[in-house]
């Protein structure tokens, strides 16, 4: 079976848990789905990039989803999301993904 890279994870995961917690008006459920994908994305860097790399990623991650908030007031929540998404994409592509 194909692994799904982690950077479509981590992506998938800020779209998504922003998509559920928008649509169903549960902030705790798109929580959810934000922990669970950068729980799986993280495991994965830490297999093919090492514990540092993982880190600093997840710590992109994190920062991905706190920024975008006071950014959303400015540009717009979908916007924000998806560049924010895009961004920690192509760092987890960089420095994961891009080795496999």
């Amino acid at each position: 079976m194909a692994r799904v890279p982690s950077s479509v994870i981590a992506a998938s995961g800020l779209v998504g848990g922003y998509g559920v917690a928008r649509w169903t008006k549960q902030r705790p459920l798109g929580g959810a789905v934000l922990a669970v994908a950068g729980a799986a994305a993280a495991q994965q860097w830490r297999q093919r990039a090492g514990g540092k790399a993982a880190g600093a990623l997840s710590a992109a991650y994190l920062a991905a989803f706190a920024g975008s908030h006071p950014l959303a007031k400015k540009v717009g929540a979908w916007p924000t999301v998806f560049g924010m998404a895009g961004a920690v994409a192509l760092a987890s592509w960089a420095v994961a993904d891009r080795r496999a």
